[in-house]
């Protein structure tokens, strides 16, 4: 009887040690705060990032860019038998160690599908400069 209680005592203190491992992990990704950003178009990328971007958009890609002001996170879907695919920010938010991103990709319309031109859906978000690392989820 006195072991059964010593084990039973056992398990529980382990029980206890990860509910509370469990809660101090999540919350390193408590927010703080949801980020202001700018979807960009085309012709308002930075150079040297539609270079890169470029070279990177035919297989799906996750980068990031900054200059001294703004911070770009970039998010490709690589290449698609057709066109009319949009890409959908879901959240881009601050933790107290990472800026977390969440994006996905929006099929096309039915009568997209009938034009059979490639393209390579991607995303440039341009938000605050931060020093916090970012997380594409």
């Amino acid at each position: 009887m006195k072991r059964r209680k010593m084990l039973l005592l056992a398990v529980l203190a382990v029980c206890v040690m990860l509910l509370s491992g469990c809660t101090f992990l999540s919350e390193e990704k408590l927010k703080l705060r949801d980020l202001d950003f700018t979807v960009l178009s085309e012709d308002k990328i930075p150079e040297e990032l539609a270079a890169i971007i470029e070279e990177k958009k035919s297989k799906p890609f996750q980068i990031t860019y900054s200059d001294s002001e703004n911070l770009y996170i970039c998010a490709g879907y690589g290449q698609h038998d057709t066109g009319g695919y949009s890409i959908a920010v879901n959240e881009l938010y601050l933790t107290e160690t990472n800026i977390c991103v969440n994006t996905c990709l929006l099929g096309p319309d039915a009568s997209e599908k009938e034009n059979q031109t490639p393209s390579y859906p991607y995303i440039v978000i341009k938000t605050e400069r931060l020093d916090q690392t970012v997380i594409f989820e």
